[in-house]
């Protein structure tokens, strides 16, 4: 059993409203530079093309921010269970 990391990036906006809401990306590069991230959200917030009811959902970029997920396994049975069953 491997531990297992995932990386994905979270871009924070602010919709026009003034809600907090996040587009989060599973496979973005890695250690991007903080002026190309903005200027994308920047072209997302631009584009207008995410609305919902007259919102418009990704109105203003608040923050970008790359999270790490570990996964560590205690037990995985799954694999034994289709062998089982076959």
């Amino acid at each position: 059993m491997a531990i297992k990391t995932t990386k994905t990036l979270r871009l924070s906006f602010r919709s026009s409203e003034g809600k907090s809401t996040s587009m989060i990306l599973a496979n973005a590069a890695d250690n991007l530079p903080a002026d190309k991230v903005k200027g994308a959200m920047n072209k997302i917030s631009g584009a207008n093309v995410f609305e919902k009811d007259g919102v418009a959902i990704y109105a203003e970029p608040t923050a970008a921010n790359y999270i790490e997920r570990t996964v560590t396994p205690v037990f995985d049975d799954s694999e034994a269970e289709v062998k089982d069953a076959e």
